[in-house]
């Protein structure tokens, strides 16, 4: 059996983006996951998980592990505390940010259902789509380049 320990296991991966800088650990593969994915982020004051977003084709769960990360959610900000646990739903009423407001590294492990492909993350503040599929394709897309449905398609 394999563990990983949440208060001083290694963060291997890192995003270096200001504004969106992190290191992390992908908990779900170290331990062996399969059916549930699982990660861990360590933020740096100032800093955010990633842009403000909802998904369909996955809920997602959040668990603070150390430090006071602050939530946006539909219904506004919250500060929160070690063992504080959210549940993110499938779309809008699921959308959800991380930033970490305080003087102090912060750790949030983030949980995730891995549900049949495609899933799809929406991008309210930048009006995007991002498309996963199960043979590897992956993109980003601005919601107003869409075409019509027949665009292209030979008569």
């Amino acid at each position: 059996m394999k563990v990983f320990n949440l208060f001083d296991g290694e963060l291997d991966k890192r995003r270096d983006r200001p504004g969106f800088s992190w290191t992390a650990a992908r908990v779900g593969d170290a331990i062996g996951g399969k059916e549930i994915g699982a990660s861990l982020y360590e933020l740096q004051p100032g800093e955010k998980s990633f842009p403000y977003h909802y998904e369909y084709g996955a809920e997602e769960w959040l668990i603070v592990v150390a430090g006071t990360p602050t939530l946006r959610a539909p219904d506004g900000e919250r500060e929160l505390r070690p063992g504080d646990t959210v549940a993110f739903p499938e779309g809008p009423d699921g959308a959800h940010q991380v930033l970490n407001r305080s003087d102090e590294p912060t750790r949030v492990l983030i949980l995730s259902t891995k549900g049949p492909n495609p899933s799809v993350a929406v991008y309210p503040d930048s009006d995007k789509l991002g498309v996963w599929l199960a043979d590897g394709y992956s993109g980003l897309f601005r919601r107003g380049d869409a075409v019509d449905y027949w665009e292209g398609e030979p008569p």
